[in-house]
């Protein structure tokens, strides 16, 4: 179901004041000044792909601004693509400003303040996502974020057509399959992100970073393992258990968060999917190294606010407007130094509608 709002019944003195509350409330609260002196003129329509929101906004020039007044700490972190249709647009955030120009595209944290101006009319397609989604670290998002990013080469000149044909097709899709290119688009932005954040295709450019992915990679490929720790994995890698914790520092999570946050996003993605065949709770909880349904409903419960058999039974009934869950906000606490299996601690983490 789409949502196209516009400016045309409006007055003309009432315009203004009319597209900053549309825009604020689509997207996330903002301050919107036209420039110019005639009657603004805006059309904004949305869709939801499963837990992705995509908005396409054409106006007249203006300058848009999401100061730290209007931002309300939350555990909802989302991000935000803009692609930039027609027109162009300089972007800023945290400290950083880039010239976005037609065919260019800018990733950014609607967490964070930041700055849009609009010289002239303009197009823009808007992709909003709860963080939690993307299995890239803290850190690779922010070597990126407010950079323009060319879609010539590389994996932009993969994913700017399928933003484009996801933008033109937005309400097209029964839920089963918009979940599907919700999770095809998360992907396409991590690959896209990681090429971006390391040019050298080797990672960070330290053995340490090198060693982190490596052990990303292992974590990925041992969720189903119940008794994988922070112990197991340092001796995987012969280091020690110190060590691994270090590597984690401003990666902003955990070793143990991030077991939690992988096993959650795997159960819930399982748990969402439509077919015939579908498998018991605690089945899930298993394959993903849950050892206990009970303690894994907990966790769940704990995490997302409905319980795993309440969230299967939201999204088999075609809800697009949840998200498919990826572990608890970045946001949430640390965890102890005990030992942990990655279930303890859970944070709050649903997308609010915007």
């Amino acid at each position: 179901m789409s949502v196209v709002l516009t400016t045309d019944s409006v007055p003309d003195e009432e315009k203004a004041t009319y597209w900053n509350e549309v825009v604020s409330r689509t997207l996330v609260p903002m301050t919107v000044s036209p420039r110019g002196t005639d009657p603004f003129d805006g059309r904004i329509a949305t869709h939801h792909v499963g837990y992705l929101q995509v908005s396409t906004v054409e106006a007249d020039a203006k300058f848009v601004s999401r100061t730290p007044a209007l931002i309300t700490p939350s555990p909802d972190a989302l991000l935000a693509v803009g692609v930039q249709v027609s027109g162009t647009a300089t972007f800023a955030q945290g400290g950083r400003s880039t010239q976005v120009g037609e065919g260019e595209m800018v990733v950014y944290e609607t967490g964070r303040p930041y700055s849009f101006d609009y010289p002239r009319r303009f197009t823009t397609h808007v992709f909003q996502f709860p963080r939690h989604a993307l299995t890239v670290p803290d850190g690779d998002i922010r070597r990126i974020a407010g950079s323009a990013i060319r879609t010539s080469g590389g994996v932009g000149a993969v994913f700017f057509p399928f933003l484009s044909a996801l933008a033109s097709t937005a309400g097209a899709h029964p839920p089963v399959i918009a979940h599907r290119l919700a999770d095809d688009f998360a992907d396409l932005l991590g690959t896209l992100i990681t090429e971006r954040a390391h040019p050298s295709g080797a990672g960070p450019d330290t053995a340490s970073g090198a060693l982190l992915l490596r052990v990303r990679d292992h974590i990925d490929r041992n969720l189903g393992d119940p008794d994988l720790s922070p112990d197991r994995i340092a001796r995987a890698h012969a280091i020690s258990v110190r060590y691994l914790h270090k590597l984690f520092e401003g990666e902003g999570t955990t070793v143990c968060r991030l077991i939690q946050r992988r096993r959650l996003e795997e159960c819930g993605r399982e748990l969402a999917r439509r077919g015939r065949a579908t498998p018991s709770v605690s089945a899930v909880a298993h394959r993903w190294g849950f050892g206990s349904p009970a303690h894994f409903s907990r966790a769940f419960r704990a995490a997302y606010g409905v319980s795993p058999r309440e969230w299967r039974a939201l999204h088999t009934a075609g809800n697009q407007l949840l998200p498919v869950p990826a572990g608890p906000s970045p946001a949430s606490p640390t965890p102890p130094p005990a030992r942990d299996d990655g279930l303890r601690h859970p944070g709050h983490s649903r997308l609010a509608s915007a």
